[in-house]
């Protein structure tokens, strides 16, 4: 299997390769420079591997929700790989790549994602291992605000992402006692895209290029603050 993978959906913009289980990245923090920077780190991992698209099997993208730009990017990004060299694509969750990312760097397999999703509201969504070390869906995702989070059954969950750096007293007095800590510092990556989207391709989510849509969750994106 050889897949390329794509997330811009936060400040953090990263590429990866995967090809037979290897996983390349390019990983960069930096906010409002992703259109500049996402094809070159593409391309330097093409290169690099010595490939070409038409050789890959599938491409895989963070689908959001996350900053509005961000994942349009990654959207416009993918359906012109897409198209271009007839790939399918598997659309991920940026929020699954977020708490996947976390099992990988920490080892903890129950996350409480949260994005910032400004206007006083997260994306958020809860995540656990499944069999197969990787994460699966626990309940919706969503977009609200911190002190409306859904209430999880156990007590051993650990945050993470921007929106408890941005809202953590209101999430920590929303979740008291069911938290055993949390990471704000984490952001999506690439690599934990191409992770869940192989898993994808194998369990037959791929879709063709004009099919990879982007999901905001947030339906009105013009809503003022006090509305």
């Amino acid at each position: 299997m050889k897949l390329l993978a794509i997330d811009t959906s936060t400040e953090a913009c990263s590429a990866a390769l995967y090809v037979a289980g290897d996983i390349r990245e390019r990983f960069q923090i930096a906010p409002r420079e992703h259109a500049a920077l996402i094809l070159p780190m593409i391309d330097e991992l093409l290169a690099e591997a010595g490939l070409s698209l038409s050789r890959l099997d599938a491409l895989a993208f963070g689908r959001g929700p996350g900053s509005f730009t961000g994942v349009r990017i990654a959207t416009g990004v993918v359906q012109g790989l897409a198209f271009g060299a007839e790939l399918p694509v598997v659309p991920v969750s940026s929020l699954a790549a977020l708490a996947q990312g976390v099992y990988r760097e920490h080892n903890h397999p129950d996350v409480l994602a949260a994005i910032d999703a400004r206007m006083g509201e997260v994306y958020w969504a809860a995540y656990r291992l499944d069999n197969s070390s990787h994460v699966a869906l626990h309940g919706d995702e969503l977009v609200c605000k911190p002190e409306k989070v859904p209430l999880p059954a156990i007590d051993t969950w650990i945050g993470a992402g921007s929106g408890w750096q941005a809202h953590s007293e209101r999430l920590q007095q929303r979740l008291n006692g069911t938290i055993i800590g949390w990471l704000p510092d984490s952001y999506p990556h690439a690599r934990d895209v191409a992770a869940l989207g192989v898993v994808g391709v194998e369990r037959g989510l791929a879709v063709t290029a004009e099919q990879a849509l982007p999901v905001y969750l947030r339906d009105n994106v013009a809503r003022k603050m006090g509305e």
